[in-house]
C-alpha cells in the first residue's frame, strides 16, 4: 500500500472481470478514495455501472465507488 502513495498515477485495466470479496473491495474503494483529487486515475472496463454489485458483492460498495470515480471523472 505503501508503494502506491508514491506513485502519481494509477492504472486499473480490464476492471470488473474478476470478483472482489468483501475486503478487497473495502481495500480498493480505500485506495481510490486516497487517490481522490491527489493523483490521476485510469480505469478502464467493459462492464456497464449496473453490474458493478456483482463484482463488489455490494450494491452501496459499487454505487460508492462509481461516486468516487465519476465525480471529477472523463467517461
Amino acid at each position: 500500500m505503501k508503494d502506491l502513495q508514491k506513485q502519481d498515477l494509477l492504472i486499473l485495466d480490464e476492471w470488473g472481470y474478476v470478483p472482489v470479496d468483501r475486503d478487497g473491495s473495502q481495500r480498493l474503494f480505500r485506495i481510490v478514495s486516497d487517490s481522490y483529487e491527489r493523483k490521476s486515475l485510469i480505469l478502464t472496463t467493459n462492464l456497464e455501472f449496473s453490474k458493478w454489485g456483482s463484482v463488489f458483492t455490494d450494491e452501496q460498495m459499487a454505487a460508492a465507488m462509481i461516486d468516487r470515480l465519476s465525480h471529477h471523472g472523463h467517461l
